[in-house]
């Protein structure tokens, strides 16, 4: 039952916009056309991406992918944080990745992407606040100057693995597959590339639910066709902490 809804989200191939340049014209604002302003290579943008895919929205929510560093200047004027992701629906603009992909989740058609139980909700919610605690100790674990995996990244690591135990109805957090689980993906799969290139160290070694869960999440099409080249990304992950 838990990965009855996975099985159920049917991902329709499209061909992807070109990353826009400093240099390109901005789209028109409240036209009636629904926006999402994200980049390829962001974490914070595929979460947004992949719950866009996982509601059938391919139809409904155009794509508008930028560089994350080399933003048109017309930007800051539909999102004055000028951050990315960003939603443009019903002419207000929405930010903040975690609260994008609950307004979509909310305000289209589509599978339901929260569940309905309780307990998974008030779970649901705490793992939801816990993914920024999550990453800050897992980057600050790869930019650190000792080298070594800090003491605070394991113990990220291993609280993920113990809530991916919490429901033993599905292979996700909430047993089944939710906005949590689009909240973690990127993150618990770009740091395993990262830290086995950077850091020499497997994540999912000793942790049979994350790794379980990566698998699981590489099994959606919503999710991996989102997905992009690793080493690519760990390259421009490098660069950009000097790594």
């Amino acid at each position: 039952m838990a990965e009855s809804l996975a099985s159920r989200i049917l991902f329709a191939e499209e061909a992807l916009p070109p990353t826009l340049t400093p240099a390109s014209e901005q789209p028109p604002l409240h036209d009636g056309t629904t926006r999402l302003y994200m980049s390829y290579t962001c974490p914070y943008a595929q979460r947004t991406w992949i719950a866009r895919n996982c509601k059938g929205l391919q139809g409904k929510i155009v794509l508008v992918p930028m560089d994350v560093a080399d933003k048109p200047a017309w930007y800051k004027k539909i999102y004055p944080q000028n951050m990315i992701p960003c939603l443009e629906h019903n002419n207000k603009v929405i930010g903040e990745s975690l609260d994008v992909i609950r307004y979509i989740d909310s305000n289209f058609e589509g599978p339901k992407l929260f569940p309905d139980d309780f307990e998974k909700q008030r779970l649901g919610e705490e793992l939801m606040a816990y993914s920024d605690t999550f990453n800050r100790a897992l980057l600050a674990s790869l930019t650190s100057k000792g080298g070594g995996v800090t003491a605070e990244a394991v113990a990220a690591l291993d609280k993920i693995e113990d809530s991916l135990s919490k429901f033993d109805d599905g292979p996700f957090f909430l047993g089944q597959f939710s906005l949590v689980d689009i909240a973690y993906a990127p993150f618990v799969d770009g740091f395993q590339v990262f830290f086995a290139g950077i850091q020499n160290y497997d994540t999912t070694a000793g942790r049979p639910n994350i790794q379980r869960f990566i698998e699981e999440m590489d099994s959606i099409a919503a999710y991996a066709k989102t997905k992009q080249d690793p080493q690519e990304l760990l390259a421009l992950t490098k660069n950009k902490f000097g790594i």
